[in-house]
């Protein structure tokens, strides 16, 4: 490997930020919050006074599309990725797989150790909301499950994980897709990775229906997930060989965000029409919204620039935003006890709350670490 290929692409990865795709980043890591935050059994929005003016529909669309926003989010990881290694090695097939994996490793392990740290100490000291106990789980084999890539499926094979590890689900599916992914780029011809790509996308919609005997199993699967990286990573390819006009891009982002407000606010009715082709409507509407974003390459904007560093800040906000959550409602209930009529003033906050500390974790955790390790790569 050569040093100035890492360089190259580390400077890639931190100076060309695209606020348009920042902002779908912070879209989907914002209702993710929200979905966990507005779960019934922790502080929902419908019964509080919010509930009075907004009708149910909007209340439910900001509640209940967690898993919707997991899926926004592939589309868009599957993009970054395949789009990162374009710009730094001009095809896939050219890509170093040493060192992809090697910053793969710099950006994800460091905060993914010190969270299963922390996790393992709350389920030691038994602290309420973090033990791990049920049927058929322990701290161990959950600590192998999330090193080892398969969360997602211990889950299925005995129940959820306490919330906080619950969320590193779809981090399993994500690296297994890129313990595969530039093997794939190097071995098979160009026309062949796209096929295999194209197939993998395509088969979202009967890979989820043919789960039927196991519900956190029909949500946590593999193929699935990686069927949304897969419409990311052919995007990618897409806009390296075709530049439309801006009018056009324009165009296909207004399509793209009429998908997912059907999807996002109308989603029952889309149902109704498509059935399981709605996750394969998502991941195209995202597709259309990335594409869009890398043509038009919005510039940043004031009123929103909280939401684009919320994007920034996706991976370590995800990997966090449990503890303020379960930390907020604990905090609701020892005052207010069940009424559930002030839930909506905690929302704010939580967000700005979540933000704050992800902002911490990378300053701190996240980006010295990353640094450390790829220096110490880039010195030997």
């Amino acid at each position: 490997m050569h040093p100035t290929q890492d360089a190259i692409s580390t400077k890639l990865s931190s100076s060309q930020r695209n606020f348009g795709i920042d902002l779908l980043r912070g879209f989907s890591i914002l209702f993710v919050v929200i979905h966990h935050l507005a779960m019934s059994f922790r502080l929902p929005l419908q019964p509080s006074l919010a509930g009075e003016f907004l009708s149910k529909r909007i209340i439910n669309g900001i509640s209940f599309n967690g898993y919707e926003s997991v899926f926004l989010f592939f589309v868009l990881s599957g993009f970054l990725i395949a789009q990162r290694c374009l710009q730094t090695y001009g095809e896939l097939s050219a890509i170093n797989w040493r060192q992809f994996y090697r910053q793969r490793f710099s950006r994800i392990f460091p905060l993914l150790a010190l969270l299963l740290v922390v996790l393992s100490l709350m389920h030691l000291f038994g602290v309420d909301g973090y033990v791990v106990q049920e049927k058929g789980q322990t701290l161990w084999r959950a600590l192998l499950s999330a090193l080892g890539l398969h969360l997602n499926w211990y889950e299925g094979q005995t129940t959820w994980l306490p919330a906080a590890w619950d969320v590193l689900w779809s981090l399993s599916i994500e690296e297994v897709f890129y313990l595969a992914f530039p093997l794939l780029c190097i071995v098979l011809p160009r026309r062949w990775l796209v096929a295999a790509l194209l197939i993998l996308a395509f088969s979202l919609p009967w890979t989820r229906e043919a789960i039927v005997s196991n519900e956190i199993w029909k949500e946590k699967a593999y193929l699935p997930g990686m069927s949304a990286i897969a419409f990311g990573v052919l995007t990618a390819l897409l806009a390296q060989i075709w530049k439309t006009s801006e009018q056009f891009a324009r165009s296909i982002a207004v399509l793209g965000g009429i998908g997912l407000i059907a999807i996002y606010f109308f989603g029952s009715e889309v149902w109704k029409v498509i059935h399981g082709y709605s996750m394969l409507l998502l991941c195209l509407s995202a597709c259309l919204l990335v594409f869009a974003a890398q043509r038009l390459a919005p510039r940043p904007r004031w009123g929103w620039q909280w939401l684009a560093k919320m994007g920034y800040l996706s991976y370590e906000i995800y990997l966090s935003h449990m503890f303020i959550v379960l930390s907020v409602c604990s905090a609701y209930r020892a005052y207010f006890g069940e009424n559930m009529r002030w839930t909506f003033v905690v929302y704010v906050p939580v967000v700005v709350a979540c933000l704050l500390f992800g902002a911490l974790l990378e300053r701190w955790i996240s980006t010295p670490a990353m640094r450390y390790l790829r220096s110490r790569t880039l010195s030997k």
